[in-house]
């Protein structure tokens, strides 16, 4: 299968100069698919698409916009099997995770934002009483979008669709590893009908069209999904034409098990959500923490969940985890859980190589680190693989000095069936969201966190208001 073009100007269009690139399926190491990587002239095209089409965009009235993404929705609901199968194919997840939640998650948030879209508030006075200071939330212009293979399409419409909501026009570089569902996404809003030079998408690798797209000076904001790493080199390339940044980066999420609750079911949620999307999710809860007096039995707990943890092809239906992304990430998590055993962690599940039965394919062991403390490697690096390290603590202040010892902040995890520690003890945890005894995340939630997890948020009103500036405008009448 040849995808060489761009979706530029509303058309699809050969790139500047040929540079193929081949996709692999994760499950079997061989290419599939092969696409083409831009360059500079390819982003200077659809930055000079976008920039053309923002005035005629941004003006024009809210509730047509309104209706283009209802019009995308249903596009997308009615394509939404095309959707799980790309996914599951360019980047592994098993076809019932593909289907149920990484092409679900993409209609869930066209369908949140649209609703959050339709009662934001783009002018008010300042306060009741003083209407002469008018506040109006204007699109902030040409957006460069960067996202990432694990969660594709949560990702592209976590931006793509607040972006595009409230007047602004894009440029997507989605990720060289799973581009094809980006791909399909844009098919997509071709079929919706939204305007030409609206949306753009070019593929190529960070080091060349990310670093285009973050330095070119008429892009006014760039979002990017990602590694630590990368984010901050987005964040210098844009400094010189001092746009808008805003990240969403790694985590390496404590989660926190007191006495006081059931244990075992504590444990058992929190080593299947560590090992979901193979541990591919930057807010995998990735550091268990467990009070020292259960701790025996809270590793015991997780033994006995990763032995039931099956490792399978993501074209079979189940409940079971596919393979790493790609031989890049592959390579990172065999070398990372060798780490952890040369510095001293005790294995007591899973370890280095394939799971038996596999002899290709980017396949991990589910892998459990017990006796962890928080200066080994593998308590500090983000994994991104199915690695669990769970550690001891002796009482409430220690536990939270350990969870927030990190340089990241996105997702806390707290188990507990104290009411006054869970109140107390979520409001010192560092991180931009804290989840509580399998508590999930309502549509409409932001999303994002403290410190090297980035900063913005995306999802809900928090979404829609990185998309916008804000003007304020006196003697209003």
């Amino acid at each position: 299968m040849r995808k060489t073009d761009f979706y530029i100007d509303g058309s699809w269009v050969a790139p500047s100069a040929p540079n193929d690139f081949e996709v692999i399926n994760p499950a079997d190491e061989q290419g599939f698919a092969t696409i083409s990587l831009g360059g500079q002239a390819d982003v200077d095209k659809a930055v000079a698409a976008a920039r053309a089409a923002f005035p005629g965009f941004a003006a024009m009235p809210h509730g047509e916009r309104i209706a283009l993404l209802e019009k995308l929705y249903e596009v997308y609901k009615r394509r939404m099997g095309e959707m799980a199968e790309t996914i599951s194919k360019e980047m592994g997840a098993p076809m019932k995770l593909a289907t149920q939640a990484q092409a679900a998650a993409g209609l869930g948030h066209i369908k949140a934002f649209i609703r959050d879209l339709k009662e934001f508030e783009f002018e008010h006075p300042l306060y009741p009483d003083v209407t002469e200071e008018h506040i109006v939330h204007e699109p902030i212009g040409v957006c460069g979008l960067i996202t990432p293979w694990n969660w594709p399409m949560n990702q592209v419409t976590l931006k793509v669709i607040p972006a595009l909501g409230v007047g602004c026009t894009v440029v997507l570089k989605p990720s060289e590893v799973s581009p094809l569902s980006a791909m399909l996404f844009a098919e997509m809003i071709d079929e919706a009908g939204f305007p030409k030079g609206v949306f753009n998408l070019v593929n190529g690798d960070g080091p060349t069209v990310g670093a285009a797209m973050s330095s070119h000076p008429d892009i006014d904001m760039m979002s990017f999904t990602g590694s630590t790493r990368a984010g901050t080199a987005v964040q210098k390339a844009a400094a010189d034409t001092v746009k808008r940044v805003t990240l969403e980066l790694g985590g390496k999420g404590p989660n926190l098990i007191f006495a006081d609750t059931d244990v075992a079911k504590a444990v058992k949620r929190g080593t299947i959500h560590c090992f979901n999307n193979s541990g591919q999710s930057c807010n995998a809860p990735t550091r268990m923490l467990v009070e020292r007096s259960v701790y025996d039995d809270a590793v015991e707990a997780a033994i006995a969940t990763a032995a039931k943890c099956q490792v399978g092809d993501p074209e079979e239906d189940g409940n079971h985890i596919g393979p790493l992304s790609s031989a890049q990430q592959f390579e990172k998590v065999q070398e990372l859980i060798q780490v952890g055993i040369d510095e001293g962690a005790k294995l007591v599940a899973g370890g280095v190589g394939r799971p038996e039965g596999f002899n290709r394919g980017y396949y991990a062991r589910p892998t459990i680190f017990a006796d962890v403390n928080n200066e080994m490697t593998i308590a500090r690096e983000e994994i991104f693989g199915p690695v669990l390290s769970i550690m001891p603590f002796s009482d409430e202040e220690e536990a939270i000095r350990i969870a927030n010892d990190t340089p990241y902040g996105l997702t806390s995890y707290l188990q507990t069936d104290d009411v006054e520690r869970m109140r107390r003890v979520s409001k010192q945890l560092r991180a931009g969201m804290v989840q509580m005894n399998g508590a999930q995340r309502p549509g409409g939630s932001p999303f994002g966190g403290y410190k090297m997890s980035g900063n913005g948020r995306e999802g809900g009103r928090w979404g829609i208001e990185d998309y916008l500036e804000v003007k304020a405008i006196s003697g209003w009448q």
